[in-house]
């Protein structure tokens, strides 16, 4: 596996790992026996209501130990990561407000509560209708591009607004390990790029000619970023502003949004690196940024919900192919997109269970974990050393919390898995709350033209 950037902080523990594992297994186990896994439901998404719940303090607390007193902080869910409005609820009421970048995530958002001034709507393709909603409903909004800046110009003149309004930029720092994910590199299409000629001077003006731009977004990249190119790339949306705040002799922009971006450790159980970790490197890189002086607005996503939610698949059959065990399972590419087209990057960790739900035990043999679709490649883990997975049993994927079960995509069909939050009951049993119901065969007719059946022959 590629480094994730973790750097020194790899080997170290962290207080809810072991819990959340134990957590996971006792779930696993619970699923099966409570009939939320079998022959009739042979694939389901959990999550681990506890672990998001500590994750989302976690995150709170560790800006909380490095900014001033008083500070107003609003810690933005990217909801991009797990768009299910009952996680957005959960997380609402753990102090967490949202990024959405798309009318269905502001609508999502706003089906969980969330409230506007905790809302914060960044997007590269913004249409005139989503920034109209979003000044009338008071929504944050980081304009993307001088375009959409002078959209912003015509709405303002003639609509009242309460939106803190800002501009994105694009520090253009470079890339990470994972170039699809790395938004600040020369061409990057996100915000402004700072280092193209005429590019600076025209945001230093841009903020000069309108004291209603507060805010300064920037954000470098997430997943395969190493912390001290994203401390560089925040480091220069500071300095931007102090040069900004200084060229209009006052304090015009009073709240910086940093982004997210926080990777996540998908070689172990190991949660790397922490909040706390990245907050004190910021504050030793960017202490200006904590003095007080600036609001800030954070927006992560895949490091709150990651190691909180796990796929488990049952072995529909088992096989050998050229001396080679495969377990042939009903998680694939319809769950784990990136996993399949890209495993050199987002390879994900495999946990065998038994057909009782209990932890598979027994000698490592290497095999393949496959997929349900219809072709090759399909495949969660290739040549994988694991307890033999034989015909009845399960197989887990696990950090799959951000960016897995809640992006369906729908090859040959497949069905959306069920999803489940779980927590531990009274009694020391596991109790399950239905987050999103399984799709059926019907619902996969509609959605594909069934009450259109004669559409094109009627042409």
């Amino acid at each position: 596996m590629k480094d994730n950037g973790a750097g020194p902080a790899a080997g170290t523990g962290h207080p809810g790992d072991i819990g959340r594992v134990t957590r996971r297994d006792e779930a696993v186990r619970s699923a099966v026996e409570q009939g939320l896994l079998g022959p009739g439901a042979p694939i389901v998404g959990l999550l681990d209501v506890v672990g998001i719940r500590d994750s989302a303090a976690e995150l709170r607390a560790a800006f909380d130990a490095v900014v001033a007193p008083g500070t107003p902080v609003l810690h933005a869910f990217a909801v991009k990561a797990t768009p299910l409005v009952p996680v957005l609820r959960l997380l609402s009421e753990a102090g967490i407000g949202a990024e959405v970048a798309s009318p269905g995530e502001l609508a999502l958002a706003r089906a969980a509560g969330v409230a506007p001034e905790r809302t914060v709507l960044d997007s590269p393709a913004k249409t005139p209708a989503e920034l109209r909603e979003a000044l009338a409903l008071g929504i944050a909004v980081n304009a993307d591009s001088p375009q959409e800046l002078e959209r912003i110009d015509g709405l303002v003149r003639t609509t009242r607004t309460d939106s803190p309004l800002g501009i994105r930029v694009n520090p253009q720092i470079g890339a990470g390990s994972i170039e699809a994910l790395s938004t600040a590199t020369a061409t990057s299409k996100f915000g402004v790029a700072l280092r193209d000629e005429g590019a600076r001077a025209w945001v230093v003006r841009a903020y000069a000619e309108r004291p209603w731009l507060t805010r300064l977004h920037a954000h470098s990249g997430s997943q395969g970023m190493p912390l001290s190119l994203m401390a560089r790339g925040i480091a220069e949306a500071y300095t931007l502003a102090e040069e900004i705040n200084r060229h209009v002799g006052r304090r015009q922009i009073d709240t910086i949004d940093i982004g997210g971006g926080l990777h996540v450790n998908f070689d172990s159980d190991v949660t790397t690196p922490t909040y706390a970790q990245y907050a004190r490197l910021l504050a030793e890189a960017v202490p200006g940024l904590f003095d007080g002086r600036y609001g800030l607005v954070t927006e992560f996503g895949r490091s709150l919900l990651a190691k909180h939610g796990t796929v488990v698949a049952r072995v529909e059959y088992a096989k050998s192919a050229g001396g080679r065990a495969v377990a042939v399972t009903h998680a694939g590419v319809q769950v784990a997109t990136r996993t399949v087209y890209a495993p050199a990057s987002w390879p994900l960790r495999i946990a065998a269970y038994d057909a009782k739900g209990h932890p598979k035990k027994g000698p490592e043999v290497v095999q393949d974990v496959a997929g349900p679709a219809c072709f090759a490649g399909d495949l969660l883990a290739e040549g994988r050393r694991l307890p033999l997975l034989e015909q009845g049993d399960y197989a887990a994927a696990l950090d799959t919390g951000a960016y897995y079960f809640a992006h369906h995509y729908a090859y040959n069909s497949l069905a959306r898995p069920g999803v489940y939050g779980y927590a531990p009951g009274e009694d020391g049993g596991i109790r399950f709350a239905l987050v999103r119901k399984p799709q059926t065969v019907e619902e996969i007719v509609a959605e594909s033209g069934g009450e259109h059946t004669g559409a094109l022959t009627a042409l």
